[in-house]
């Protein structure tokens, strides 16, 4: 569900908040294990970039968690920024009449 009014939490805040500091992994070390670079681990947990599929399987590697986990977290947050950006009131359903 997409919450109305307040951003959904990106998956890098979870991936910072409820991983990463709690095992105290540092993102060096974090970049290593999921065998990217230290940007990208940078922008991700900060919220710069998305998680996609092959970084989904990655952390549901490194987490013991599943892809879809990531990606549905994503999906939330891409939904609510769609929806804020663009204007679909004028989009009326395609009935067969």
């Amino acid at each position: 569900m997409i919450p109305k009014f307040r951003k959904p939490t990106h998956p890098g805040e979870i991936i910072k908040e409820m991983y990463l500091k709690p095992l105290g992994i540092t993102q060096d070390r974090f970049a290593r294990a999921l065998g990217i670079s230290r940007p990208r681990a940078n922008e991700l947990i900060n919220g710069w970039r998305s998680v996609t599929p092959d970084t989904a399987i990655r952390l549901a590697k490194a987490f013991k968690t599943s892809p879809e986990y990531w990606l549905n977290m994503q999906a939330t947050v891409d939904l609510f920024d769609a929806q804020k950006r663009h204007h679909y009131k004028n989009i009326r359903p395609l009935l067969a009449t």
